[in-house]
């Protein structure tokens, strides 16, 4: 089943049950204020989702992890805490005080974990899609549902080593574009690329200092705009889709075809894939935010009931046994149609 077929259907078993509450008192969606509350019925548990911002990647998470709330039984609401670490807590607070039994958190942070977890007091919690920065904080009713991101950048790094050695090439000049600084996934992505890329027998220069843009589109394709005439590079690398595809943006409104050089991104974005098929990206990396959201309300109900926390999935913990690992997958226009 293609991966983007599979996200669909488990969004849309979730939507027909939300209708199918709009004549039922026992499976109703209501709004309240700063969220969204899916009940599902049954004698479940009580569960809160709060993103550290919505965008398409977090509603794609969002909609696993109704998915595995209509499988088990549980209400799950959710929260956007609008990139503010401080509301993360407070929704923490406020779910603690109305009973649940478990948070899933999306770290705006990953240096506030630690306060988290206290702010969770007995609740049970799993910090999903960003690992904390210290995950010896981890065990107890503390765990974590995220994806491996040194593999990330390594899948990356194995792209443009194949390009590149394909061509004859070693000497390789990158543009690089990062996320925000500080963030662990963005340090992981940034040097498992330029690592693979060695391990593959290039030798990577940098031909610019690494832009910041914060993972933003626009943003990317502002501070990339300057170099692109100036600047001698052979690939640019992006920490994620919406950078990547803000500096084919640029090439294109300076002239400058983006299928000459690889561009390469990470998230398998609903835009990331069809660049692929034009040919303007040359490559990104599935990210699987439906497998992570589905994983952690499957990961906090074997909390609750003392089970290993991968239990009923097919993913892999880390040694600790407090880390659930959701595979990243590389995609390139030889498997992009899996993954639309």
């Amino acid at each position: 089943m293609k991966k983007r077929l599979l996200a669909a259907l488990m969004a849309s078993a979730m939507m027909a049950a939300t209708l199918a509450g709009c004549g039922s008192t026992s499976n109703e969606t209501t709004t309240q204020e700063g969220g969204e509350t899916a009940e599902t019925g049954g004698d479940g548990y009580s569960m809160t989702l709060i993103m550290s911002l919505r965008d398409e990647f977090l509603s794609t998470l969002e909609a696993g992890a109704q998915a595995a709330a209509e499988e088990l039984g549980v209400t799950l609401s959710t929260q956007d805490a609008n990139n503010d670490a401080s509301k993360t807590i407070q929704f923490i607070e406020s779910a603690r005080n109305a009973g649940d039994d478990a948070v899933l958190v999306n770290l705006v942070d990953a240096a506030t974990a630690q306060q988290c977890i206290e702010a969770a007091g007995d609740m049970q919690i799993v910090f999903v899609n960003r690992v904390p920065q210290d995950t010896s904080v981890l065990g107890g009713n503390a765990a974590a549902v995220v994806s491996d991101e040194n593999q990330s950048g390594g899948y990356q790094g194995q792209f443009l080593a194949d390009y590149f050695n394909a061509k004859g090439q070693t000497d390789v000049r990158y543009i690089m574009l990062q996320g925000t600084l500080g963030l662990v996934h963005t340090e992981q992505r940034s040097a498992s690329v330029i690592q693979a890329m060695k391990d593959g027998g290039l030798n990577p220069i940098e031909a610019a200092a690494p832009l910041v843009a914060e993972y933003n589109r626009a943003d990317a394709m502002d501070m990339i705009s300057p170099l692109l005439g100036t600047t001698e590079f052979d690939c640019i690398i992006a920490n994620n889709d919406a950078m990547a595809l803000g500096a084919v943006e640029a090439m294109q409104a300076q002239g400058m075809d983006p299928t000459s050089i690889p561009i390469v991104g990470i998230d398998a974005t609903v835009d990331g894939i069809q660049a692929i098929k034009d040919g303007t990206l040359a490559m990104t990396v599935f990210q699987d935010a439906n497998g992570q959201g589905y994983g952690a309300v499957k990961a906090a109900g074997n909390l609750i009931e003392g089970n290993a926390i991968n239990d009923g999935t097919d993913y892999e913990t880390d040694e600790t046994g407090n880390i659930v690992w959701v595979p990243f997958e590389p995609v390139t226009p030889e498997n992009v149609a899996d993954y639309e």
